[in-house]
């Protein structure tokens, strides 16, 4: 898959997870989606091409930098805990929706019992 198209999948699956809200905080250029305030996805470009970053474990962010050469330690990002995904043949729209869902996954775990309750209702609407 190419960036645009990366980015375009991405955006989608990750607007479509319960709660989701798309902003722009550091420009009309990079689109970042948060989960009650906490970021799980952030797009942009370097150098002219356009990546993907989504929070990831460690131990799962080091298989698959060893599996995609374009799956990168996060840009401007926490590197232990943020990948950054760019073109290439390997990454396939099963495997965005995956760490997409996985990223929105970590997030949610790390909000309170309030924020969780709150996300439990507005999932079983």
């Amino acid at each position: 898959m190419q960036g645009k198209e990366i980015q375009q999948y991405a955006l989608q699956i990750a607007t479509g997870t319960a709660l989701a809200e798309l902003c722009y905080p550091f420009g009309d250029d990079i689109p970042v989606v948060k989960i009650m305030g906490k970021v799980f996805l952030l797009t942009s470009s370097k150098d002219g091409e356009i990546f993907v970053n989504l929070k990831v474990t460690p131990e799962h962010g080091d298989m698959l930098r060893d599996i995609y050469s374009s799956i990168h330690t996060g840009y401007h990002m926490n590197k232990r805990h943020w990948i950054s995904i760019y073109s290439g043949d390997q990454i396939s729209k099963e495997l965005i929706e995956d760490l997409v869902l996985n990223s929105y996954a970590l997030v949610v775990q790390t909000l309170t019992k309030a924020q969780k309750q709150t996300l439990a209702i507005h999932s079983s609407l």
